[in-house]
This record gives C-alpha cells, sequence and structure tokens, in this order.
C-alpha cells in the first residue's frame, strides 16, 4: 500500500482564494535506495567537476563564459530572447540585432552572480543577499516596477497569463508571511545537517514556494542555487549551473515544485534535482575541457612566434570568444597595431573569423569556442 504523503504546509483563506504557507524546513524524508542512489550519483558528478575542473589550465578564466552562458538560459526561462552569442558580441561593442532591454536583463543576471560571490567573502547566504541579487537583477529593465529589492507588498500568483487568483496554479504566502518564512528559510540554511545537495535543493523549493519579489522569483532562485554550491567549497567556482537541465526539463521542473506543495512529494522533487546537478557536473567538464583542448591545439599553432601578442590575444578569447583590436589593445596594454596584427596573424591560422562586413571596428569570433558554449545540453531529463 503506498504511504499517503502530507502537504507540507497550510492554507490560508484569503476571501475568494487561500494563499499556500510552507512549513519551516526540513520536512521529514524517506531516505528510499532510491534517493540514496541518486544522491551518490550527484556526489560523485559535482565532486569529479570539482576536482578536475579545479586542475583545468584556466578555470578561473572559463568561469565567464560560463556565467554568461548562465545567465542566457536563466533569462530564457523567462521569456527573454537574448541568445549567448549575441551577448558576448555585444560586450565588445558590436551592434547585434536584439533588444538592448532583453541584453540589459541577461547582462544584469551576469552582475548580479558576480556581486553574490563578491558578498560571499563578507557574509553567509542570507536574506540580505537575496534582497541585494534581486536590486541587482531588476534595476533598468522589465520589471523595475517590481520594487528591486524589495518584498512585495501585495498578493501575487502563478498561473498561465491573464489567469487572477481564482484561476491561478499556485498563489504564495500573503505579504505580511513573507519575511517570518524568509527568516526560517534563512535559519535552516544555517544549520541543516543534512547533505549539502539535498539542503540547497529542499532551499530551492522553499524559496520558490514563498516567492518574496513580485517579479524575479526565478531567476533569483536560480543564482541561489550557484551561490550555495560556491559558499560550501563544493565548487571552487562557478561551473554548475542548472538552468538548462531547468529549460530541457521545463514542465517536470515545475511539475516537481507543484508535486511537493500540493501532495508532499519531496522524493520527486530531490531525485529530479538531484538528477539536473549529476547531469550538468557531467556537461559542465565535457564543454570545459573541450575548450581548453581547443586552446591548446591552438597555442601549439602559434608556438615559437617572434612576438607573444598571438598568444596574449588568444587568452583572451577564452573569457569571450568575440574580440576587437581596440578592445584586446585596451585589455593587454599594447598599441593597437600590435593587437591588429596579434588577431590578423590568429585569423590566417583559423582560430578567428570576422564577424559581419564591417570595414571599421571589426569584430573578430573565434567560432569554434562559441559553438561549444553554445551547443545545447545532451540531456535525458528522466530517471
Amino acid at each position: 500500500m503506498a504511504k499517503k504523503l502530507s502537504i507540507p504546509g497550510k492554507r490560508v483563506p484569503q476571501g475568494k482564494y487561500s494563499a499556500f504557507v510552507p512549513d519551516p524546513l526540513p520536512p521529514k524524508l524517506e531516505w528510499t535506495s532510491r534517493l540514496i542512489g541518486v544522491l551518490s550519483d550527484a556526489d560523485r558528478a559535482i565532486g569529479k567537476l570539482a576536482g578536475e575542473g579545479g586542475r583545468l589550465p584556466n578555470p578561473h578564466v572559463l568561469m565567464r563564459p560560463f556565467i554568461q552562458r548562465e545567465a542566457v538560459l536563466s533569462s530564457k526561462i523567462e521569456g527573454t530572447q537574448a541568445t549567448l552569442g549575441e551577448l558576448l558580441a555585444s560586450e565588445v561593442g558590436a551592434v547585434v540585432d536584439r533588444s538592448p532591454e532583453d541584453l540589459r536583463e541577461v547582462g544584469n543576471y551576469v552582475v548580479a552572480l558576480e556581486h553574490g560571490i563578491a558578498r560571499l567573502k563578507q557574509l553567509p547566504l542570507c536574506v540580505r543577499i537575496v534582497r541585494e541579487l534581486h536590486d541587482k537583477l531588476l534595476t533598468g529593465v522589465r520589471g523595475q516596477e517590481a520594487t528591486p529589492g524589495r518584498f512585495r507588498k501585495t498578493q501575487n500568483w502563478i498561473g498561465k497569463p491573464g489567469s487572477t487568483p481564482g484561476t491561478a496554479s499556485f498563489i504564495p504566502p500573503p505579504p505580511d508571511d513573507v519575511e517570518p518564512c524568509l527568516a526560517q528559510w534563512e535559519k535552516f540554511l544555517h544549520e541543516s545537517t543534512l547533505p549539502p545537495l539535498i539542503t540547497i535543493a529542499l532551499a530551492h523549493y522553499q524559496f520558490e514556494a514563498i516567492h518574496p519579489f513580485l517579479d524575479g522569483n526565478g531567476r533569483v532562485g536560480r543564482l541561489l542555487i550557484t551561490l550555495f554550491l560556491i559558499e560550501r567549497e563544493i565548487l571552487p567556482t562557478p561551473l554548475l549551473y542548472l538552468s538548462a537541465f531547468f529549460e530541457v526539463a521545463r514542465r517536470d521542473y515545475y511539475d516537481g515544485l507543484r508535486g511537493v506543495s500540493e501532495r508532499g512529494a519531496w522524493n520527486d522533487w530531490l531525485e529530479y534535482f538531484l538528477l539536473g546537478v549529476a547531469r550538468m557536473s557531467e556537461d559542465a567538464l565535457r564543454r570545459a575541457a573541450r575548450m581548453n583542448g581547443k586552446l591548446s591545439e591552438w597555442q601549439k599553432k602559434i608556438a615559437g612566434e617572434s612576438t607573444n601578442a598571438p598568444l596574449r590575444v588568444l587568452e583572451l578569447l577564452v573569457a569571450n570568444p568575440f574580440i576587437t583590436a581596440k578592445g584586446a589593445s585596451d585589455r593587454l596594454g599594447v598599441a593597437f597595431t600590435t593587437a591588429q596584427r596579434a588577431i590578423e596573424r590568429l585569423q590566417r591560422l583559423g582560430i578567428v573569423e570576422q564577424s559581419g562586413e564591417g570595414k571599421r571596428d571589426r569584430v573578430y569570433c573565434a567560432r569554434a569556442l562559441l559553438d561549444i558554449l553554445e551547443e545545447p545540453a545532451h540531456l535525458k531529463p528522466s530517471i
């Protein structure tokens, strides 16, 4: 006979509808052999990423394009259409056929994550950092009216476009319950003795159930996963991001969250989340290794050059496959002509190609690196 699950919260009547207030974490978990096995696989995969990722020749340089990739994928879940190539090209000054607003939204995600990493040197992961992340995310973009950095003072709900509280699929806690719920969430983060991956899986569900902001909750929630892994020193640099997995398995993602709220299906959610950690750890390691392999191949091509400028330009391409002579000149502290000659040398070797037809302010791209970054993750969401 199947075990009856209990809803991990209470329904609070609010006139014609009821809001859901989640119980404090942690719930009582059922440690099935299946859950233990999935946790073991996830631990092993992320441990390998931490070990081998830390030994990669350029883990810190690689961090930035991986952050940018996550920013694009996380924003895509929310409906923003900018591609990684457009974001990277715009950063070096190229004109791209995408609304500045879309690019700004994705750029804000990068700013927020880098801010969060810096703040972890001063504070533990906490509600204060949550508010700061939200402020960085929403300042100057759509959702500006959603009071960046401040918790909601009105009721929100989740549902199809045009839905009302009466037709919503989920109604988070009333405004007065938001801060008490977040205080309990923070307490759990600091005091949990559960395995770290279980802790952050539970905390991610809880944050999304609280839905403390009028907009941007999903992006903040996904940022917090990465920051938690950095804070707990599970990863040396933020190479792991789950947005690609959530995007591929978007229905499973929302079904998993809803399953907890509606029937206490914690194990289904945990198994899904841990599968994502394992798959994305493997994906990140393959991607980083391929990028470093390509870089090593190119370094051999230009070995023995009379000047080291091409080699130095090559290293810039790992952080952003797009480059201009002016950008290389400024970043390397060399003359514009030196940077231009170095790029032209890489072009003759087939390492970069000109992007677009411009005669002035030409933009070049290491297409092989961009292809590795833009390649969809090969994931099977089901366990």
